[in-house]
């Protein structure tokens, strides 16, 4: 039996604070893993799908992005995974009644949590322009409104079409081919708001923006240092791959403002010792930086490293590699002399014995990963930051060597892949000259806009039409207040979804909801059925195999969305045979494998149980396509985040009990809180110095340049310990205090991980 959706919003009336937690998983992440499952699903679906998720054939998990080890288990999920896959198979359906009870005034006032849990999405919707409320069209009337609008344009330009991560290899592809043959790079993605800081530093320093390492690394590795991920409650799995680092004698250091449950100890549900020992104990290490700090870590890191050679040359650096790969090293070494070390333990809030252990952790260590996620990409100097992590690995040969390298962890279960296949707003000329050679049309040649330039545009009237393939951008992206404004202004927003969300409310003078199969749904077009392919976090590409029939008929899948989106816009335009794509997916994988490197044979590689991996140079023959054709050892001035008295720096953060945008539930039990999200964690200390106390309501203010207000009111303080002078709020909520001018350097990343903001009793006390 399934639950029938909520009446009632849900709100912080009920909100109780606890102790954080000091281990996570074990047997209550089973549990909050299968409760929902079955209450939501029955038990005969929950095993169904259960036992398919990220199996070899099965379906790949949506919730993240995190590789599958060669032998699998039964049950190769973690909670968050399993809540995902109910999240999307819930057989709930938002009945048609639906629409013209909710206006869209209506809709705005409501929860993410309350828009997600009304159920999936059944067919098209459209509201007019001047209506506040949607109305159920067809599939051909849907299309053929947002052909006509596309048409109506001044330019394609005017036009910008967003991807979320979950968006397929197949999917992906297709879509940017349509983008682009209707004549616009505009192809903003949610790698814009995480990763592109990553891509950006490493294809500048080792000529591929990607991980360089495979899974089996971590096995084989002797030190691990995390930098800036909570991978407990983002990418749960990974837990047991450090956990099997640790079995085989490496050590881990955790570098983050907060004290993780799952940095801490790790109990295994699937292990004897996870369910009734004590667990794993993870860190050997922590280091708790402030925010902002870690460029300043790892400059004075690398220092050591430098000086211990010079205290005994010829045994500290790898000098064959890095005489034979790199370039840069005497620069570096001027520089990193002058670092004053003063500056670094101001910047990183930490002693100079902490830094001294971290360096002498990674000198006796020959083989050394690094692994990071957003708490490294959202910085202003993310980009320098990253290039710093490469250039420590790089000094003693930690590149190209089994149990070595850099790995950044990716959030989304495809936003790799969505790159690799051309979804970026600067896809190289050679990517467009094979488009060109594939498909005969030339590809448009001007860089489009990323997801902040393409709020700017909205708000200067440059785009008048924006379309969503998945996703939540509204909610996601920064400064919401001047964001929602920005997408009203439009003349038309399309959706593809499965579930509502914000971006449903928030909308142009026309707006398009379209509703799409999931990931665990059998997918059948004219050829038979079909399979999708994506590729994980470190470059494996798998097929995904839908598991249980759709759960309404009419459904279509994205590619089936975008081929007949194609046609409705296009017409015969373009020599593209848009039918044959949605017919047989295969027809869309022969196209891939002569336009992306490395897809040769793709079809039958991606249909076989084991997949393949994509070469990779700096992994697989320690070559580097750089400007140099060597790895690049890089320069980096150091920027010191100032925090005046009174002031403090708040980082935005998941929950447990969520997945991007899409809240779960109101519950974060690894730091404590239940039934609520309006909290913002300090340190005791902090809340000293500014007089406030433990529970009190607060408003939180932005400390920016310009007249803006952007308030966060009524939030409870919780008393938590974060690293001082740090402070932390929910995304996406607090995105509201991040200015959309608040970005880093080359990648115009939102800088959502050092924000400046003042902290004062609540002008109106929160009701208790």
């Amino acid at each position: 039996m399934t639950e029938k959706p909520p009446v009632h919003d849900v709100n912080d009336d009920d909100l109780t604070v606890g102790p954080p937690r000091e281990w996570a998983a074990g047997v209550p992440g089973v549990l909050h893993s299968m409760e929902p499952a079955i209450k939501q699903l029955g038990l005969a679906r929950t095993v169904k799908l259960m036992t398919s998720l990220n199996q070899k054939d099965g379906f790949d998990c949506m919730s993240c992005a995190w590789p599958d080890p060669d032998h699998r288990k039964v049950a190769e999920f973690c909670e968050n995974g399993a809540k995902a896959v109910t999240w999307e198979a819930n057989p709930v359906l938002v009945p048609r009644t639906f629409w013209a009870e909710h206006p869209i005034s209506d809709l705005l006032d409501k929860s993410e949590y309350w828009l997600g849990m009304q159920g999936r999405l059944t067919e098209p919707v459209y509201k007019r322009e001047g209506s506040e409320f949607y109305e159920p069209v067809t599939w051909e009337r849907a299309f053929e409104i947002i052909g006509s609008k596309l048409n109506s344009l001044d330019s394609p330009d005017e036009a910008s079409f967003y991807t979320s991560g979950r968006t397929s290899n197949e999917a992906a592809f297709i879509y940017q081919l349509f983008v682009r043959a209707f004549g616009t790079n505009n192809l903003p993605d949610c790698s814009n708001m995480c990763h592109e800081s990553t891509g950006m530093a490493m294809s500048e320093t080792v000529g591929i923006g990607k991980s360089t390492i495979a899974y089996d690394d971590f096995e084989n590795t002797d030190l691990i240092i995390v930098m800036g991920q909570n991978p407990g409650t983002n990418h749960p799995r990974m837990l047991t791959a450090l956990e099997d680092a640790k079995k085989n004698g490496a050590k881990i250091v955790a570098v983050n403002p907060l004290p993780e449950a799952g940095l801490r100890r790790y109990k295994n549900p699937q292990r004897v010792r996870g369910v009734v020992g004590h667990g794993t104990e993870i860190a050997d290490q922590f280091l708790q930086i402030r925010l902002g700090g870690d460029m300043a870590l790892l400059q004075a890191v690398s220092k050591r490293v430098l000086a211990a050679e010079d205290a005994a040359p010829g045994t500290v650096l790898d000098h064959a590699f890095l005489e034979e790969h790199c370039a840069g090293l005497a620069e570096f070494r001027a520089h990193v002399a002058e670092i004053d070390d003063d500056e670094v333990l101001l910047a990183t809030g930490l002693s100079t014995a902490e830094i001294d252990e971290l360096a002498e952790r990674y000198i006796s260590a020959d083989r050394v990963i690094i692994t990071w996620a957003m708490g490294i990409t959202q910085h202003r100097k993310a980009v320098d930051t990253i290039k710093e992590i490469i250039n420590l690995l790089l000094l003693r040969g930690n590149m190209g060597k089994p149990g070595a390298g850099a790995s950044p962890i990716r959030g989304h279960s495809n936003v790799q892949g969505d790159r690799t296949m051309g979804i970026w707003e600067q896809m190289s000329d050679t990517f467009l000259d094979a488009v060109q050679q594939e498909f005969h049309f030339d590809p448009p040649r001007k860089h489009g806009v990323d997801a902040l330039k393409g709020i700017k545009a909205m708000q200067k009237g440059d785009i008048k039409f924006w379309m969503g393939m998945g996703g939540n951008l509204v909610a996601a992206i920064s400064d919401t207040q001047a964001a929602e404004k920005a997408f009203r202004g439009t003349e038309m927003t399309v959706q593809v979804s499965t579930k509502l969300n914000r971006s449903h409310a928030v909308v142009g003078a026309e707006a398009l909801i379209l509703p799409t199969m999931g990931r665990t749904e059998i997918d059948i077009q004219k050829a038979g059925p079909q399979f999708v392919s994506v590729e994980d976090t470190v470059c494996s590409v798998h097929g995904s195999h839908g598991q249980v029939p759709p759960v309404a008929p009419g459904l279509l899948s994205e590619i089936a969305i975008v081929a007949r989106l194609a046609k409705a816009t296009l017409g015969d335009s373009v020599p593209v045979d848009w039918t044959a794509m949605e017919d047989d997916y295969d027809v869309i994988r022969d196209h891939i494998s002569r336009v992306v490197p490395g897809f040769d044979d793709y079809s039958a590689r991606a249909g076989s149980r084991e997949g393949f991996v994509l070469p990779n140079g700096p992994r697989d023959s320690r070559t580097f396509d750089t400007a140099t054709g060597k790895a690049m050892i890089t320069v980096n001035d150091l920027e010191h985040v100032e925090r005046p008295e009174g002031r403090l720096l708040l980082q935005t953060l998941r929950s447990h009990d969520q997945y991007n945008t899409t809240i779960y539930s109101l519950n974060d039990r690894y730091r404590g809180i239940k039934k609520g999200r309006e909290v913002v964690f300090i340190n005791p200390d902090d809340l000293d110095e500014l007089g406030l106390v433990d529970g009190q309501s607060v408003d939180v203010f932005t400390d920016w340049t310009d007249d803006v207000e952007r308030a966060l009111r009524g939030y409870r303080v919780v008393s938590y310990p974060t690293a001082k002078g740090c402070a932390a709020a929910y995304f996406p909520e607090a995105n509201l205090l991040v200015p959309l001018d608040s970005a880093s350097i080359a990648s115009n990343t939102p800088v959502s991980k050092a924000v400046l903001v003042r902290v004062v009793p609540a002008a109106v006390p929160a009701v208790v």
